[in-house]
């Protein structure tokens, strides 16, 4: 049972399906409603074929002479009549009696059979005729109908349909509407689960589930996405491991730069550079196994647990007090905030990078403040300075890996803030970029959802 409910259906003839059985039933629906119209129009027909076949009867029962005198009028005018039938009575080729409507002269002119029917032109105007002779008698009937009068039926027809019809093919459009779009929903489903993909989520779109018509597009887009997926996976092992392997030789050399600056006091300035350079090195390796770390990881998968926000924040001020002390950077905290729910690894690394991107920006004898507070639903946890500040244009590419703004005369990798980005995405928050105190400097803006 449960491999028969995994069995691929075909959209097309679900949709033809739910196209037929609505058209079939509202078309039933419309034959019904026509066929009560045109029962009523034939019925009102037939009236007054009847109604004029009695006057016709009536007017028969009367004396023929040789006046040829016209057959008693009848009630109502021939504009009303739908039938509206004339006939003439012919002697010997002489109409002696006829309606008021027929003309003076035979309709049809030596018709040749006992009977039929026959089209005329009279006086511009179509007429259908019906012969019927009496040999022996020398009689002869004719019974005409203007073809006006039966394009006056069809019109009166068309009157009373138009409107039911033109509504019932409303409603059909309106019900194919809703069950296309009711069957085409796997479709909507479908593209909406293919929108949510990230580089962090490249799982396979389920097939189960799929129309039939669809199921080669989804499976084309999973081997896309799981060639992706090995792709990013190989980088991501790739960088991790080449951050990890640098980091013991990084480490070798920043110690023979210092025994060989012991052994060459005259050469401490150059030793110096050097030893700024591979920390620099260093550093950067140390960021880029940060990020392969976290790159891989998803919000589910993070671990998260109360933070106390006031001893962390301290713990980061303290770690860079003495540097804002040696260049008379006033460094402050305050924190309105108890605790939030995070990984808190990644909170203190998220911290001392900003932290540390506001003092190795910012001039001497520049001010630097730390602020967490509630903001709404959110923890936010603000660094602004009043340094010289980022432009708007640049302030937007903060965040991107190894972009750093020109001009500033300070080293850096350029992958501090893609850190704190990263961090912040990982625990459902973003990273923001505005002016900083006093509406000078720069201000890094850390929400994070509240515990």
């Amino acid at each position: 049972m449960a491999a028969e409910a995994t069995q691929p259906w075909s959209l097309r003839r679900r949709l033809l399906a739910a196209i037929v059985a609505a058209s079939t039933v509202l078309w039933l629906a419309s034959l019904g409603i026509v066929t009560v119209i045109a029962w009523q129009e034939t019925n009102d027909v037939f009236d007054d074929a009847l109604e004029e076949s009695g006057y016709m009867l009536m007017a028969a029962t009367t004396d023929w002479d040789e006046r040829g005198l016209l057959a008693p009028a009848r009630p109502g005018s021939a504009q009303d009549r739908k039938v509206d039938m004339q006939y003439q009575v012919i002697v010997a080729g002489r109409v002696i009696q006829r309606t008021g409507g027929a003309p003076a002269q035979p309709f049809v002119a030596g018709f040749d059979d006992d009977d039929g029917f026959a089209d005329v032109a009279l006086e511009e105007r179509r007429w259908r005729v019906f012969v019927v002779r009496d040999t022996a008698r020398n009689v002869e009937v004719q019974v005409g109908q203007k073809h006006s009068k039966r394009y006056d039926i069809l019109e009166e027809l068309a009157d009373h349909l138009w409107l039911p019809v033109l509504g019932f093919l409303a409603l059909l459009a309106l019900v194919c509407w809703l069950l296309t779009g009711r069957v085409l929903q796997p479709l909507r489903r479908t593209a909406s689960a293919i929108a949510a993909k990230t580089p962090d989520d490249l799982a396979q779109v389920p097939l189960a589930g799929q129309p039939r018509e669809l199921l080669p597009i989804v499976q084309a887009l999973n081997g896309v996405l799981a060639r992706l997926d090995a792709a990013l996976q190989a980088e991501r092992r790739f960088t991790a491991d080449a951050a990890h392997e640098l980091r013991t030789p990084l480490a070798g050399l920043h110690m023979h730069v210092q025994l060989l600056q012991r052994q060459h006091p005259d050469l401490a300035g150059p030793f110096r550079k050097l030893r700024d350079d591979i920390g620099r090195v260093t550093a950067l390796v140390d960021s880029l196994l940060a990020l392969a770390r976290m790159d891989p990881l998803s919000r589910e998968q993070l671990v998260r647990e109360p933070v106390a926000l006031a001893p962390l924040l301290e713990r980061v001020r303290a770690t860079h007090a003495q540097e804002a002390q040696r260049r008379n950077i006033a460094l402050t905290v305050r924190c309105e905030l108890e605790a939030l729910e995070a990984n808190p690894q990644m909170i203190e690394i998220a911290l001392r990078n900003l932290v540390d991107n506001a003092l190795r920006y910012c001039p001497d004898g520049s001010r630097i403040e730390v602020d967490a507070s509630r903001t709404g639903g959110h923890a936010r946890i603000s660094v602004r300075d009043d340094g010289p500040g980022v432009d708007e244009a640049s302030r937007q590419r903060l965040s991107e890996r190894f972009f750093r703004v020109l001009g500033q005369g300070q080293g850096g990798s350029g992958l501090g803030l893609s850190i704190v980005r990263r961090i912040a995405e990982l625990h459902g928050g973003s990273l923001a970029f505005g002016p900083g105190l006093d509406g000078r400097g720069l201000g890094a803006t850390l929400d994070l959802p509240a515990s």
